[in-house]
């Protein structure tokens, strides 16, 4: 719709992909906090990423995709492509530690995979589009 529909239903459909980025993005962050449950009331594993800082990395996501709806529409479409590739990144490190059987790992991030290179792909198609075929 950004690219084919009619003013003013583009500015309409750009907002609406960059909102649902925003909410896959924050979504994807909170998943962080739901897996890190699993690990209370374990003993610490001396591992300051997995004890701490994948708490911190659960808000960090909401707090970047809410800066992304109050900038540029393009720039902040590129932004929550980039989270999502980063917290892709992360979840690969991570997730390991969360699943007791690794063929479960193996099909959650064969899936988690598909899923983040398709919003990827369209919030980035999206703000090209927005950036060279609308200008």
């Amino acid at each position: 719709m950004v690219q084919l529909a009619p003013t003013p239903v583009n500015y309409l459909s750009a907002e609406s992909i960059a909102s649902y980025g925003a909410i896959i993005t924050s979504f994807m962050g909170a998943i962080q906090w739901g897996a890190n449950l699993h690990t209370l009331g374990k003993p610490a594993t001396n591992d300051r990423w997995i004890d701490r800082n994948v708490w911190a990395w659960g808000v960090i996501p909401a707090i970047v995709s809410w800066i992304a709806l109050h900038i540029y529409i393009p720039v902040g479409l590129f932004i929550l492509a980039a989270v999502l590739a980063i917290q892709l990144k992360i979840d690969q490190n991570t997730y390991a530690y969360y699943f007791d059987h690794h063929e479960t790992y193996l099909a959650f991030m064969k899936i988690r995979k598909r899923l983040t290179y398709t919003a990827t792909g369209c919030l980035m198609w999206a703000a090209l589009v927005i950036l060279f075929i609308q200008a």
